[in-house]
């Protein structure tokens, strides 16, 4: 819950001074820095306590989106970045969160390595177009950002895939029953 909290936090930030100010930048980095550990640290302690739950895998990918997501629009927003990017991120996100909601009576679909790597891409690529970077670093964000996309696409190929055989696992298991 905390990375919902910080979000509008992390948005007053990032859009003070028109969203030029370095200091500010700095600022809006750190606040979204500390909202993405807050996810790793989380993880680890729902992992090390037994603490998994149905509604922890549901909330903890939609705390994830609205974190990314508010990046990517303040961002776009900024003309930082293509909005191409920021739609072809939400539409995924979206559509997998949708996903998750249309299986979830058969099961829950975790995070795969895959997703949570993409994630990983999309947190750095994100902080890299946070930063007040010099120009001859700006390649490397671009690079990090276009990554990010082909492996938000990849895995939402995948959570496709993954919704269609649960689902239909499910419905075998209530024919059968």
């Amino acid at each position: 819950m905390s990375r919902l909290v910080l979000v509008p936090v992390f948005l007053h930030l990032l859009f003070a001074e028109d969203g030029r100010d370095q200091a500010w930048r700095l600022a809006a980095f750190a606040v979204f820095a500390i909202a993405s550990v807050t996810d790793h640290v989380d993880g680890n302690l729902a992992r090390k306590h037994g603490l998994i739950t149905d509604f922890g895998k549901i909330a903890d990918p939609i705390a994830d989106k609205a974190l990314t997501g508010a990046a990517l629009v303040g961002l776009s927003l900024l003309g930082e970045l293509p909005w191409w990017i920021t739609v072809v991120i939400a539409v995924r996100e979206l559509g997998v969160t949708l996903l998750r909601f249309w299986v979830i009576r058969h099961g829950v679909i975790p995070a795969s390595r895959g997703g949570k790597a993409k994630t990983l891409v999309q947190i750095f690529a994100i902080g890299l177009y946070l930063l007040p970077l010099p120009d001859a670093l700006h390649a490397v964000a671009v690079i990090s950002m276009y990554a990010a996309v082909v492996l938000t696409v990849v895995t939402g190929v995948d959570y496709v895939i993954r919704a269609f055989k649960l689902r239909a696992r499910g419905k075998r298991a209530v024919a059968g029953a």
